[in-house]
């Protein structure tokens, strides 16, 4: 039970961290100010160090982890498009961004208590990837 929890554990903060950085990769070419854009890089460069940690985990778990569910991903890359092109700004950029971490603290946390058998190390990346998307959510608020 307690290995089963970790690996699922795991595999739902993997696609988390990709579903993360797809999105900050999709709207960064549209993002205006200099000092949004190194929030959003910063925050991509903690997604990726999580990412390491948690494929090293899987790999001690012979797992493979998981993608992003691609309905979930292409209902996002729409939302997103739809909304830049009806308005280009930092405004609807931050707005997108804090709707998808809250979207990503709200799974991850019901993961991390579904999956209450996990092992510490899964929960502590869980509970780091659920206190980066809402640091992150703080940081870009003067953009709203």
């Amino acid at each position: 039970m307690i290995e089963q929890d970790t690996i699922r554990l795991l595999r739902e903060c993997d696609a988390g961290v990709k579903m993360g950085v797809s999105s900050i990769d999709d709207v960064m070419p549209h993002v205006k100010s200099d000092a949004f854009r190194k929030y959003l890089s910063k925050c991509k460069e903690e997604h990726n160090m999580l990412q390491a940690e948690i494929d090293a985990l899987l790999e001690q778990y012979h797992d493979e982890g998981k993608e992003p569910n691609p309905m979930a991903k292409g209902m996002s890359w729409m939302k997103t498009n739809m909304k830049l092109a009806w308005e280009e700004s930092d405004e609807t950029i931050a707005d997108l961004m804090t709707d998808g971490c809250n979207m990503g603290v709200k799974s991850l946390n019901r993961y991390l208590n579904e999956y209450e058998a996990a092992e510490e190390k899964a929960k502590d990346i869980t509970k780091r990837l659920i206190n980066l998307e809402e640091k992150l959510t703080v940081d870009i608020r003067k953009y709203l």
